[in-house]
């Protein structure tokens, strides 16, 4: 049934990712499919302006952020593939600096995704029934989309 599915990841955020992959591999394993891991590092250009913040300090710690990201999703393959027995080379990975919403959804297109599986924390009032990025993927989506909590 599915051939890719597209795992959001909140590197901060481990029980909300340790639940969205647990079902992504579940739902993997049924059909042989690859997953695909994403985070976003978060916008800082606009603290630049905000804040005054030399551009030259950003643009390296956005460069250390992405490298660090990437290092991490590496760790958590290599854990989920011991961890749930899911082979390795089943695993892919991407980092990308941007708005959550919007990068998952242009990733989602780019690796031609069949589901998105994303963890959601417990809402707000002013998020209503899913947290704030959860909302705005299953809002604008193309494709199905699983929210776990």
């Amino acid at each position: 049934m599915y051939k890719t599915i597209l795992v959001p990841v909140d590197i901060s955020e481990d029980t909300l990712t340790d639940n969205a992959l647990k079902h992504a591999i579940h739902l993997a394993k049924m059909d042989n499919a690859n997953i695909h891991l994403f985070h976003s590092v978060p916008d800082v250009s606009r603290f630049s302006m905000s804040y005054s913040y030399h551009y030259d300090l950003l643009a390296s710690f956005t460069k250390k952020a992405l490298e660090r990201s990437e290092e991490q999703l590496k760790e958590l393959i290599d854990s989920l593939a011991k961890k749930y027995d899911y082979p390795a080379d089943k695993i892919s990975y991407k980092v990308e600096f941007g708005s959550p919403r919007d990068k998952v959804l242009a990733e989602a297109e780019n690796i031609h995704a069949d589901l998105i599986v994303i963890g959601s924390r417990n809402p707000s009032f002013s998020t209503h029934l899913l947290g704030s990025n959860a909302s705005g993927i299953v809002s604008y989506a193309k494709i199905s989309v699983l929210v776990v909590r």
